[in-house]
């Protein structure tokens, strides 16, 4: 199996620059959009090195409001794209305050952290060894990765959510999932990502989560963002996810989900684990 969502977690081909806020690096910008800025001089402070949000603005407030029109004008002109009307945090890193909040489109042109979380939903035998793993395939009128397949609940976390409030949320939104069911989910690893994609640059932390299922039970959509769900033998599921009809970020947390239940051969599972081990991240 050749994964190549573990090459596609770190691809960074393309130039950026720094964006800075209170002099802590926060993203970075596409080089080529350093002219779409250079006309906000009373918010942004344009070089060829370095982006930087003005120093006059001196709180969170005062940076949010000030981005507004920015972000707007750049979705206008079409470097924005798949507007959410979603607000995500700005943040230097993990845990830290927010330097300033953003229209979640936004984050993918300024390069920004952001957290997703993921859960992979399975079922298992007598011994709770997973044998059958839920794919879903998102709809194709999804802004991002139309058609592409899933996890059975995935999201990004807006502001003022953890990631397990998320998933709790996206439980019920994407397979119908009621929060009770949801919150026996057990937390994996965390995989960070770097990437340039379509949107911009993706620098995401992504938390994994498992979801043991009854058999009797079927997950249904409810968002209408989900075309189908299907539940695969594992062995099926991990070589769909193995090659380029899933998602980047889901195919990671299958493979995390499968070196955590030895689900690889032992030799497969050395290989990969040492792949895999760079991408894992403590935040």
């Amino acid at each position: 199996m050749r994964w190549s969502a573990l090459a596609a977690a770190r691809d960074t081909a393309i130039a950026r620059v720094p964006w800075l806020i209170a002099g802590m690096r926060v993203g970075s910008v596409d080089r080529r959009h350093l002219p779409a800025l250079a006309p906000y001089r009373d918010t942004l402070i344009v070089a060829d090195d370095q982006v930087a949000l003005h120093p006059a603005l001196v709180d969170a407030a005062e940076r949010t409001a000030a981005l507004v029109p920015i972000n707007r004008a750049l979705r206008d002109a079409g470097l924005i794209a798949a507007w959410r009307d979603e607000t995500y945090a700005i943040v230097s890193r993990h845990g830290a305050e927010p330097l300033a909040l953003i229209e979640r489109a936004a984050a993918r042109f300024w390069g920004t952290l952001t957290f997703g979380a993921h859960c992979t939903g399975y079922l298992a035998d007598p011994s709770g060894r997973p044998t059958h793993l839920w794919i879903a395939r998102r709809a194709l009128t999804k802004g991002t990765d139309p058609g592409k397949l899933d996890n059975l609940v995935g999201g990004g976390v807006p502001h003022g959510q953890t990631p397990f409030e998320t998933l709790l949320r996206e439980g019920f939104e994407e397979a119908g999932l009621d929060a009770a069911t949801m919150r026996l989910a057990t937390p994996g690893r965390v995989i960070e990502l770097a990437r340039d994609i379509q949107e911009g640059f993706m620098h995401e932390l992504l938390y994994t989560f498992d979801l043991r299922l009854p058999a009797d039970l079927t997950p249904i959509n409810q968002d209408g963002e989900v075309a189908e769900l299907r539940l695969l033998p594992v062995d099926e599921a991990l070589m769909l996810a193995a090659g380029d009809t899933m998602t980047v970020d889901a195919a990671l947390v299958t493979l995390d989900f499968a070196l955590r239940h030895q689900l690889c051969s032992a030799a497969d599972r050395e290989h990969l684990s040492a792949r895999l081990t760079p991408l894992l991240s403590i935040p």
